[in-house]
Protein backbone atom coordinates (compact mmCIF):
# COMPACT_ATOMS: atom_id res chain seq x y z
CA UNK A 1 0.00 0.00 0.00
CA UNK A 2 1.34 3.69 -1.10
CA UNK A 3 2.24 5.32 2.03
CA UNK A 4 -0.30 8.13 1.48
CA UNK A 5 -3.20 6.32 0.90
CA UNK A 6 -2.38 4.61 4.39
CA UNK A 7 -1.87 8.12 5.57
CA UNK A 8 -5.24 9.00 4.09
CA UNK A 9 -6.98 6.23 5.65
CA UNK A 10 -6.17 7.33 8.94
CA UNK A 11 -6.87 11.16 8.43
CA UNK A 12 -10.67 10.55 7.07
CA UNK A 13 -11.12 7.83 10.56
CA UNK A 14 -10.08 11.27 12.57
CA UNK A 15 -11.97 13.63 10.22
CA UNK A 16 -15.04 11.71 10.25
CA UNK A 17 -14.72 10.75 14.31
CA UNK A 18 -14.66 14.33 14.99
CA UNK A 19 -16.10 17.49 14.39
CA UNK A 20 -13.75 19.89 12.37
CA UNK A 21 -13.29 22.59 14.82
CA UNK A 22 -12.24 20.43 17.37
CA UNK A 23 -9.37 18.48 14.57
CA UNK A 24 -8.36 22.23 13.68
CA UNK A 25 -7.89 23.84 17.22
CA UNK A 26 -6.38 20.83 18.50
CA UNK A 27 -2.72 21.02 20.23
CA UNK A 28 -0.66 18.76 22.05
CA UNK A 29 0.09 19.46 25.71
CA UNK A 30 3.09 21.15 26.89
CA UNK A 31 5.24 19.28 28.13
CA UNK A 32 5.23 17.18 24.48
CA UNK A 33 5.39 20.35 22.56
CA UNK A 34 8.95 20.78 25.17
CA UNK A 35 9.66 17.55 24.13
CA UNK A 36 9.81 17.84 20.43
CA UNK A 37 11.50 21.01 20.75
CA UNK A 38 14.54 19.48 22.86
CA UNK A 39 15.01 16.24 20.38
CA UNK A 40 14.69 18.57 17.53
CA UNK A 41 17.70 21.16 19.38
CA UNK A 42 19.49 17.89 19.69
CA UNK A 43 19.57 17.32 16.57
CA UNK A 44 20.51 20.06 14.95
CA UNK A 45 23.35 19.73 17.24
CA UNK A 46 24.21 16.30 16.28
CA UNK A 47 23.78 15.52 19.73
CA UNK A 48 20.76 13.02 19.54
CA UNK A 49 20.61 9.35 20.24
CA UNK A 50 19.25 6.56 17.81
CA UNK A 51 16.63 6.25 20.68
CA UNK A 52 16.06 10.02 20.60
CA UNK A 53 16.10 9.95 16.84
CA UNK A 54 13.28 7.24 16.25
CA UNK A 55 11.06 9.12 18.71
CA UNK A 56 11.21 12.38 16.86
CA UNK A 57 10.84 10.55 13.92
CA UNK A 58 7.41 9.17 15.00
CA UNK A 59 6.53 12.71 16.90
CA UNK A 60 6.87 14.31 12.98
CA UNK A 61 5.27 11.38 11.60
CA UNK A 62 2.08 12.30 14.07
CA UNK A 63 2.41 15.96 13.30
CA UNK A 64 2.16 15.32 9.16
CA UNK A 65 -0.76 13.24 9.85
CA UNK A 66 -2.19 16.26 11.89
CA UNK A 67 -1.66 18.84 9.78
CA UNK A 68 -3.06 16.57 6.67
CA UNK A 69 -6.07 15.95 9.09
CA UNK A 70 -6.67 19.75 9.83
CA UNK A 71 -6.45 20.34 6.20
CA UNK A 72 -8.81 18.04 5.46
CA UNK A 73 -11.14 19.34 8.32
CA UNK A 74 -11.03 23.10 6.84
CA UNK A 75 -12.00 21.92 2.91
CA UNK A 76 -14.84 20.19 5.13
CA UNK A 77 -15.89 23.38 7.05
CA UNK A 78 -16.10 25.68 3.08
CA UNK A 79 -18.16 22.88 1.62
Amino acid sequence: MNESKAYDHIIDFIVRGMNPNEIINFRPPVATSERLEFLVNKEKEGLISSEEKSELDHYLMIEHIMRLAKAKARKQQRA
